[in-house]
């Protein structure tokens, strides 16, 4: 599977629980060849924002779920919360592989970097030489990392799972000190950076 989605939905102040809940069941509403694979809520960043996640078989699953989702009244169940949704379209960097549905969190860090217009091709390239490094024990692993294919292009998407947030700072210190990160020649690349710390719904695969 190299094909994703990333649905951004903001809701009302005090409404997450509320619209998690209603996400729980009508995320269970989907065609055939979409994969859930997280469903978290921010908490450190933008507040009361909802990340879901999905994957897909091929780019007709991904456009007929769109369509279905798009055309009707209320798909997702949470149209008299919902403040604002964005969705972004992603492909898997083609050197890895995502971490299996399972507990890896529960602090999931979502960072998306936009690139200059010729930024793409060596960030693959920095990523697929430092990834390795990066993800040993001693450090910590990736969830997978995305560029997008819709949107402000060029960009790309990461996804890090921590236990806690100080091991998130211990980690990211003593990568950065070691020199096994960033990945070489990333920071020319990089002309905008965002970052949000999520933690996973209940029903999330990813946890």
């Amino acid at each position: 599977m190299t094909l994703y989605e990333l649905i951004t939905f903001t809701v009302r102040v005090r409404t997450p629980a509320a619209a998690l809940e209603r996400l729980r069941e009508s995320l269970q509403v989907y065609g055939e060849g979409v994969v859930l694979m997280g469903c978290w809520v921010s908490e450190i960043g933008p507040q009361n924002q909802i990340a879901v996640f999905r994957g897909f078989r091929d780019e007709r699953s991904r456009q007929l779920e769109r369509e279905r989702y798009l055309q009707a009244s209320d798909a997702f169940g949470i149209g008299d919360l919902l403040l604002e949704m964005n969705v972004a379209d992603y492909t898997l960097f083609p050197f890895l592989q995502p971490l299996p549905p399972g507990e890896h969190g529960p602090f999931y860090e979502l960072r998306e970097y936009n690139l200059i217009p010729s930024g793409l091709a060596p960030t693959l390239a920095g990523w697929e030489k430092a990834v390795g490094p990066r993800t040993q024990e001693r450090y910590s692993q990736v969830y997978a990392a995305f560029y997008a294919t819709s949107g402000q292009v060029p960009r790309y998407l990461h996804i890090w799972p921590y236990a806690t947030l100080e091991q998130r700072l211990d980690v990211r210190t003593r990568a950065v000190k070691d020199g096994v990160w960033p990945p070489e020649n990333s920071g020319p690349q990089l002309l905008k950076m965002n970052s949000t710390v999520y933690l996973p719904a209940s029903f999330s695969p990813l946890r």
